[in-house]
């Protein structure tokens, strides 16, 4: 691999910054909330996301840097920056970016207002309405409101992390004090208007105007709403395998109490007040937001669902195969040949079938599946906890480290445990991130196993939104691979070595760095070396390294990268022959898909995991071959080519790492998510005719 040429120009590196790239992501989100082509109520869900997103980032993102920072850590990123640095420029960047989206806020309420959707002032209302809600405060909001002291207290009371909050100004003669009032997060936000049909009050609003009946006899001088954000980064103590569950509840617990790394608080708050939560949370002045208007539009998400379908996107029916939809013929099907599904475009019912054979199928003999993220209700679990109570073999690994989902993750973990499920929860210091299920059923032949492989979590209800893929395979050498990691997960073993499947951090990353060599090697010979990479995050400085390395020999690359990319595309004499792109639109892209021109018998890889360190070296992530010709065609003109002709909603990055909208220049309009929801994967399964295994010899 040829040695790589340093950018000359401009001072700048090889590498983009991750912290801002992410913040370039969810501005293209912001985008979508923006957009006059975006309908009215879905531009209030993405506005939501866009701050669940952002809250997420400050609690997790800059609380490590922050930590690095007070630690006296001075390593450099990738980029050159410092920690310090870093947050320099993420308060350079954030606190505008809130800014801008209180904009399309207003924008889009306005747009909202001509077709009678309104959030109002309670002082704005009638005599009536203020009076009827006044009688709903006392009836439900006021038993559950707790007042207290902040400044001057003997002790400062906890404020806790996201929650909305009112700053109370008091008076009681030459006594001043400041009180806090937590909105209640069990209520809706969003009180209808009594005789209305979709006008609403906040509930904030409604506590600031009845505040004379929490403090009475005391003089009210003001209210402001405020909000704190506070690390959740808390990382697991070196611990021994059987002390995971403790260390888990644990971490829970510390979460709830991290310290503050941002406070928000509206515009009309008084100097001095502000200035008192800041100095009693310890933050300094880069660490506040002061915003106009809305304060945390979490409660957008509630109006957003309101019975207007004519200002969200149309619905979509996913498409269901007959010959996907129950496991008999889901099992005779994968038989025959290897089945790609794509979500959500295909229905995930193939998926729940798949995994519900275990108890209704009376040949299926046993199931082992890793569970990652698969929410409150999920079909997954109850088909588990059936076939264990059935009395078949069932070995499930549940991640109790998913962030944010520990909680959720360990209460199924004890719950298949006490069906009989047997249950591990993997390793201290590795996550398990794959999404695998494997079957065992026994047939005429003898037992054979059945594998499903996705790029996705196993929950119903994001794979409704998330762009995922899955693979369907009864491959022997699969399988066996399979089986193996099962063994690694449950087990004690070392396995070293597989047949098909690239599994971290065992040896995904050096499969991955040879394929990327074995294309400059076909450039070099061929003149033909190509590179397709679909993925959620390009981060790792070797990975992009060797991606260098390839455009320098003149391997066409592109990539499709939804979130955060440090690469730098199309720079002179590093990376000319590299594009990167991303795709924000109704589905957040959540697919990884790897193809490689491979001298003309091409290769493609699905699978869990990014190109970013923690994927390749703290992970068990898998990506398998899809091995079928006419799969590997598929998931290039199906997945990787309309991503690549968009051109109503991808972004292109340029070297310096500015995005662009990718314009159509006289080409016709082409949505690759609204192309795909008309061309599901498994739609070309259903019209073809059942055929015979191909052998992977013989292509």
């Amino acid at each position: 691999m040829s040695p790589l040429k340093k950018p000359a120009s401009g001072g700048e590196g090889l590498y983009l910054n991750r912290e801002l790239s992410w913040l370039e992501f969810n501005e293209r989100v912001l985008e979508q909330a923006r957009s006059s082509a975006t309908p009215l109520l879905e531009r209030l869900r993405f506005l939501s996301i866009f701050e669940s997103n952002l809250d997420e980032f400050f609690m997790v993102r800059v609380s490590g840097l922050i930590e690095q920072f007070e630690s006296g850590v001075i390593e450099r990123s990738p980029d050159g920056l410092t920690p310090n640095d870093q947050l320099a420029r993420i308060s350079e960047t954030a606190t505008p970016l809130r800014r801008q989206a209180a904009e399309v806020y207003a924008e889009v309420m306005q747009s909202l207002a001509a077709e009678k959707i309104a959030i109002r002032r309670f002082t704005d209302l009638t005599e009536k309405q203020q009076a009827d809600l006044s009688e709903r405060f006392r009836q439900e909001v006021f038993p559950l409101l707790t007042p207290l002291i902040l400044s001057p207290a003997p002790s400062v009371p906890f404020i806790s992390n996201r929650s909305l909050n009112l700053a109370v100004l008091l008076r009681d003669g030459q006594d001043v004090r400041i009180a806090r009032i937590k909105v209640p997060s069990i209520l809706a936000r969003a009180l209808a208007i009594p005789r209305t049909k979709y006008e609403f009050v906040l509930a904030e609003d409604l506590i600031a105007e009845h505040l004379d009946l929490m403090f009475p006899g005391v003089e009210v001088q003001g209210s402001w709403q405020f909000r704190v954000i506070r690390d959740a980064d808390v990382e697991l103590r070196e611990i021994e395998a059987a002390d995971l569950i403790a260390s888990i509840e644990e971490t829970l617990r510390l979460r709830r109490f991290g310290d503050p790394v941002l406070l928000q608080v509206e515009d009309r708050m008084p100097e001095d007040v502000r200035d008192k939560l800041m100095h009693l949370l310890n933050l300094e002045p880069d660490d506040v937001q002061v915003l106009t208007g809305l304060l945390d539009f979490a409660v957008l998400s509630e109006i957003a669902r309101i019975d207007r379908p004519d200002l969200r996107f149309p619905p979509h029916a996913p498409f269901v195969s007959d010959r996907l939809s129950t496991s008999t013929a889901l099992f005779e099907t994968i038989r025959e040949q290897d089945v790609l599904v794509h979500h959500p475009y295909d229905s995930f019912r193939c998926v729940e079938a798949f995994v519900a054979s275990a108890h209704t199928d009376p040949d299926v003999i046993g199931i082992k599946q890793t569970l990652y993220r698969v929410g409150k209700e999920s079909p997954i679990v109850e088909s588990l906890l059936s076939a264990a109570e059935d009395g078949k073999q069932v070995a499930a690994m549940v991640e109790l480290k998913a962030r944010f989902d520990e909680s959720n993750n360990l209460i199924w973990a004890r719950t298949l445990e006490q069906a009989g499920v047997h249950v591990t929860y993997g390793f201290a210091d590795l996550k398990t991130h794959s999404k695998l299920c494997l079957v065992v059923r026994r047939e005429t032949e003898g037992v054979k196993t059945y594998a499903h492989i996705g790029t996705g979590n196993y929950n119903p209800l994001t794979s409704r939104t998330y762009t995922d893929l899955g693979l369907f395979t009864c491959d022997p050498e699969i399988t066996q691979d399979i089986s193996e990691l099962f063994n690694y997960l449950t087990g004690f073993s070392k396995q070293g070595t597989y047949r098909q499947l690239l599994v971290a951090p065992v040896n995904l990353r050096e499969g991955i760095l040879e394929r990327i060599k074995r294309e400059v090697a076909a450039q070099k010979a061929t003149g033909k070396g190509r590179i397709i990479f679909k993925v959620n995050s390009l981060v790792d400085p070797e990975a992009i390294d060797a991606l260098y390395a390839a455009s320098q020999s003149g391997v066409q690359i592109d990539l499709i990268v939804r979130g955060i990319c440090c690469l730098r595309p199309g720079r002179k004499g590093v990376s000319e022959t590299i594009r990167v792109r991303s795709i924000v639109g109704q589905f957040l892209e959540h697919s990884r898909a790897y193809f490689f021109g491979n001298s003309g018998d091409p290769e493609v890889l699905i699978g869990s995991a990014d190109l970013m360190r923690r994927n390749l070296d703290r992970r068990v992530e898998v990506l398998c071959p899809v091995r079928d010709p006419n799969l590997i065609q598929l998931v290039l003109e199906n997945v990787l080519e309309p991503a690549l002709k968009d051109n109503q909603q991808a972004w292109s990055l340029d070297e310096f790492g500015d995005y662009h909208r990718v314009e159509s220049n006289g080409e016709p309009p082409f949505s690759s998510q609204n192309w795909l929801m008309a061309n599901p994967a498994s739609k070309s399964i259903s019209a073809q005719p059942r055929r015979r295994r191909k052998s992977p010899r013989s292509w």
